[in-house]
């Protein structure tokens, strides 16, 4: 029986990674690793959506751009639902002086838009090896257009990995932030048409005691491996965001923003 559960789960990580993700994740039989679902549906409709994620960052409304996050149970007129289970978060740019972000570079606030954290955190350890982040996204990509789908350290910053992130044009940036001292790694991808439905997604694979290499995916092939030192057991939220301005440029557009999200989906392996 044990056979059979290590070609199966063998199978599903092939699928999933690559034949290099099923070694690491797996080894030796004595090891095999058991599949699950730990985030799936959640746009389906507004029960699934506050049951499975919480409004505006983890820290609060502002960021590092100049858009200020206004979403709840109640107010919908920044992050809603639509047909066929997508998210849409909507930035709009605003008229009057609504002060400037508390977030370091503390940005005059010219939009008023949306984020939402997933309730799930990712957490890489020996219980749970290897983690799958992923969804499909129309994303904006005009000058001070920010949107992105990330993760990031729930108790310490580093670690980071940004899984989509498009910065005023219609290059994708997918990074890692290790350290200090190591820095960053970035994977950068023209996309052709943003705005359209593409698939971006993260395999994280924990390879020692401290450290996890990520494999980036862009519509489901293979871009880049990234190296994230002192990420293993570092709880991460996840996170889908419209920020606005800052490294995407300014200024921004005037018209409304939308991006969309749909099939986001989180699993991992339990050793």
């Amino acid at each position: 029986m044990e056979g059979l559960i290590v070609a199966l789960n063998r199978r599903r990580l092939l699928a999933a990674g690559g034949a290099g993700l099923a070694a690491t994740a797996l080894g030796t039989p004595a090891s095999a690793a058991t599949w699950e679902t730990v985030l799936s549906g959640s746009f389906a409709n507004y029960d699934t959506l506050q049951a499975a994620w919480n409004f505006r960052y983890p820290w609060g409304s502002d960021h590092n751009g100049s858009a200020r996050m206004y979403a709840s149970a109640t107010d919908r007129n920044h992050v809603f639902l639509e047909s066929g289970g997508v998210l849409a978060i909507r930035a709009t740019r605003i008229t009057w002086d609504e002060g400037s972000s508390s977030a370091d570079p503390h940005l005059p606030i010219h939009y008023h838009s949306g984020a939402v954290h997933a309730k799930q955190q990712v957490r890489v350890s020996d219980q749970f090896p290897n983690w799958e982040v992923k969804g499909e996204f129309q994303a904006p990509s005009a000058r001070g257009t920010w949107p992105a789908f990330w993760l990031t350290g729930a108790n310490t910053w580093p670690p980071e990995s940004d899984v989509l992130e498009f910065k005023g044009d219609n290059r994708n940036w997918f990074n890692t932030y290790r350290n200090a001292a190591g820095g960053w790694s970035s994977t950068i991808k023209t996309v052709a048409n943003p705005g359209a439905w593409h698939g971006y997604r993260a395999w994280i694979a924990k390879i020692n005691a401290t450290d996890v290499d990520i494999h980036y995916y862009l519509d489901g092939t293979w871009v880049g491996q990234h190296r994230g030192a002192g990420f293993v057991n570092q709880p991460m939220w996840i996170i889908l965001n419209l920020q606005m301005e800052g490294s995407s440029g300014a200024p921004g557009p005037s018209a409304e923003t939308y991006y969309r999200a749909r099939e986001v989906y989180v699993g991992r392996t339990r050793a």
